[in-house]
């Protein structure tokens, strides 16, 4: 019995240090330390940023402007815009200062150790859905140019993200920075030269009424709006990427800001501007060059080989169009396959206690993408994002308002969000109950059950259940469930004299690696002489048998420490200009 435990020790020893080798490069369900973070604050802005070239903006605003006419889909998009950034302003805040993925802020802002595993799923879920969305765009550009299959096309365009994702966020840094700039001048200077030299498109797109009447209509603005609220998951994608951002100091500060500013919350003002072109696009399609062409003036590709035909030979057009794509396409699905693969093994690891490997993910997410391509999923896009956009508001709008409300109002939540097994319960209320009520009563609207008058703010109702319960919630448990422990047994400080996650290195006695202080616990297991040993959170997820995880605290001292530990942090996050 003794030699059997002694194997098991030993295995879980041998996946924690795989696990810890094989996740260096990317930190999958990892606080990303400050010996990987070398990149300037600029520098990760630009990598993030270079992700939303993504060409699906255009065919989301096109959609929704044949659909609703022009003043309807700007308005929804305007109004879906704001709300985005407002959401996802304080979840990039605590993404950037505690350099967290969004999975381990929202275990410690309302869902627990476990209960944050359901909101992963519908991260990883939106990673497939929009890969084999701007797959089948891909796919569409090379048919154009050289009449391959579509279906063919799409195995193209799944395959060539592979040799990049596999080497994670560095090279995906190198493909950002040098093909940004050729996808700006490719996708920006045909369109300013036709505004310019075209006024009557300007005014053909002012008072394009689309298959309405041509009036401002509340229910078509929300319903635009609601195609746009699936894109917000993207913060998640770009949340992969800040959560690198170098510490916060006194010398950085402006270009620390503005740099979480733009790539954080501020991608959606971009992918606003570019589902207005989107409609732009639709409109000089449908009213300049292919009057016949319908809801395929929502395809990217037509819209820019109609764009640069009007101003070059058609052979041009298309070999220009074709560039702009494939680059499009690959700056984005690049990303939405290597944070789906960071999503999927994050749930996957916790659940199991194994970690097979980040990459065996990314191909389990590239398969699902694939298949999604082959089933057509882009001539459903309208009502697909739609669908989805209830439960992502409803998740998202949820962290938020914890964040927000909770954290820095009500002071019921800790104000760091902690992350570590054993530290947290595995479930909490507060976000399981807001984001399954927010999500069950929106999905019930849209599905109509409430009347067809209703249906079209269904995604509303998303949003004010979810900012609603979730303060409700954590009044009604006095936010008892946040943390299981106060103490993580650890003498030295969790962050450092300007707010910053500490660089301080201590020694896991499971794996032999050393971490950083904010990924480290002290060990209920003790030392040979009785000395306290640390353990590293990488370690504990993989653990089966709890040996490692101190004893909770008893509930009333909890509550008292929470009190008094909350009104310190909050001095301390004050004074740092927090």
């Amino acid at each position: 019995m003794r030699e059997a435990l002694k194997v098991a020790t030993v295995a879980r020893a041998d996946d924690a240090r795989a696990a810890a080798e094989d996740s260096l490069e990317d930190y999958a369900f990892r606080y990303v330390p400050r010996s990987f973070r070398r990149w300037s604050a600029g520098s990760i802005g630009i990598t993030a940023l270079g992700s939303i070239a993504f060409l699906a903006d255009f065919s989301i605003g096109a959609s929704i402007g044949i659909e609703h006419g022009t003043n309807n889909a700007v308005l929804g998009i305007l109004l879906a815009s704001v709300t985005i950034f407002l959401v996802g302003l304080p979840i990039a805040y605590y993404a950037a200062r505690y350099n967290l993925d969004l999975d381990l802020i929202a275990r410690g802002s309302g869902f627990g150790y476990y209960g944050s595993s359901i909101t992963t799923v519908i991260f990883a879920i939106f990673t497939c859905i929009f890969f084999a969305l701007e797959g089948a765009i891909m796919a569409q550009g090379i048919e154009a140019a050289t009449g391959l299959p579509l279906p063919v096309g799409y195995l193209i365009s799944t395959i060539v993200v592979i040799p990049i994702v596999i080497y994670g966020i560095r090279a995906l840094e190198r493909l950002q920075y040098w093909t940004t700039p050729l996808w700006l001048a490719l996708a920006l200077l045909p369109l300013v030269w036709v505004v310019v030299s075209d006024p009557e498109a300007v005014r053909a797109f002012a008072s394009f009424t689309g298959n309405s009447d041509g009036g401002i209509d509340l229910g078509a603005i929300v319903a635009s709006a609601a195609v746009c609220f699936a894109l917000t998951p993207q913060l998640a994608e770009q949340i992969d990427v800040i959560r690198a951002m170098p510490p916060r100091t006194r010398s950085n500060v402006r270009a620390w800001w503005t740099s979480l500013l733009f790539a954080g919350p501020g991608w959606v003002l971009f992918s606003g501007v570019k589902q207005i072109i989107g409609v732009f696009l639709a409109v000089y399609l449908l009213t300049r060059t292919a009057p016949d062409l319908g809801i395929r003036a929502a395809e990217p590709v037509r819209q820019f080989v109609g764009l640069y035909s009007a101003l070059m030979p058609e052979w041009l057009a298309i070999g220009l169009a074709l560039i702009l794509v494939v680059t499009a396409q690959v700056k984005i699905n690049v990303t939405n396959a290597y944070s789906g693969s960071l999503a999927w093994s994050n749930v996957y690891t916790r659940i199991t206690k194994t970690y097979p490997g980040r990459s065996v993910f990314m191909y389990f997410n590239l398969v699902i993408a694939l298949g999604l391509m082959w089933m057509d999923v882009f001539s459903l896009i309208s009502f697909v994002l739609s669908l989805y956009a209830n439960v992502v508001m409803a998740w998202l709008v949820t962290i938020a308002a914890d964040i927000a409300i909770n954290k820095h109002i009500l002071r019921l939540s800790p104000l760091f969000p902690e992350f570590r097994r054993g530290m947290l319960f595995d479930w909490n209320p507060v976000g399981l109950v807001s984001v399954g009520l927010a999500s069950g009563l929106s999905l019930a609207a849209f599905g109509g059950l409430f009347g067809a008058a209703v249906r079209p703010f269904s995604v509303l109702i998303a949003i004010g259940v979810a900012l609603v319960m979730t303060p409700v919630m954590a009044i009604v448990t006095c936010g008892r469930y946040y943390r299981r422990r106060q103490t993580d047994g650890i003498a030295s400080p969790l962050l450092d004299a300007e707010g910053n996650p500490s660089g301080e290195r201590l020694r896991c006695h499971v794996t032999g690696y050393t971490f950083e202080r904010p990924d480290m616990l002290a060990s209920a297991e003790r030392g040979p002489r009785g000395e306290t040993q640390y353990v590293s959170s990488l370690a504990l997820t993989l653990d089966k048998s709890n040996r490692y995880v101190l004893p909770a605290e008893p509930a009333p001292v909890r509550r008292r420490m929470f009190r008094r530990k909350d009104d310190t942090a909050a001095k301390r996050f004050d004074g740092g200009g927090s």
